[in-house]
């Protein structure tokens, strides 16, 4: 089972949901995220927020269409977003896709990112991905990697809290071997793949990895 996730963030950002409607999917709504399932013809499972930014008539349709919806109040200390997570990992899925999810504001891209921290340390978590139409983020604890190449060519690798150390890249165009990689280096941004597939391995820190096309 996967579990996607739609925020409300910019509906352009959002990619073409037809290669992410498998038969075991479950879809999960996000405040205004909700109304965007449903405006493209997907039934929600699921909704979660303050629904502060949607209109009365959509949280009346809401509430009558969503068994699962959970309405809070608008002074809370998690996000809408640490909600639907929280609940999506309890459901022990075999992964959490996020759409939806960057774009507009700065401070929310940001705490999702973090999210995606927090979550993906915690034990038995599943894979968490933040898609949107021109980049899929991972975040990744210290381990070895295969990547497949795909239509997003460009791959950046970042430190996610402080320092990775031991970084690896084979089959890249800029290999690196055992590198150590400081906070606030930019020395892996915009790699490439030079075959069908590649590795990475790293022995301390988090890692962002970033896949993007133009």
């Amino acid at each position: 089972m996967i579990i996607n996730i739609m925020g409300g963030g910019p509906a352009k950002l959002i990619p073409p949901l037809s290669s992410f409607l498998g038969p075991e999917d479950r879809w999960v709504g996000v405040d205004r995220g909700t109304a965007e399932l449903i405006d493209r013809g997907i039934e929600p499972y699921a909704a979660f927020g303050d629904f502060d930014s949607v209109t009365e008539e959509q949280l009346v349709l809401f509430k009558a269409s969503i068994r699962n919806l959970k309405k809070v109040n608008p002074e809370k200390d998690e996000t809408d977003m640490e909600l639907a997570l929280q609940w999506a990992i309890n459901e022990k899925p075999g992964k959490i896709r996020l759409f939806g999810a960057t774009g507009g504001r700065i401070d929310h891209f940001l705490a999702n990112l973090h999210l995606m921290q927090k979550f993906s340390g915690v034990e038995d978590s599943p894979e968490i991905e933040m898609i949107d139409i021109c980049n899929t983020v991972l975040i990744k604890p210290p381990g070895t990697y295969r990547l497949e190449k795909e239509a997003k060519k460009y791959i950046s690798f970042l430190p996610g809290t402080g320092e990775v150390s031991g970084l690896t890249l084979k089959g890249f165009k800029y290999p690196l071997e055992n590198r150590h990689i400081p906070a606030g280096s930019t020395l892996c941004i915009s790699n490439e793949l030079i075959g069908d597939n590649g590795t990475f391995s790293f022995s301390k820190g988090i890692l962002i990895i970033i896949r993007s096309d133009d």
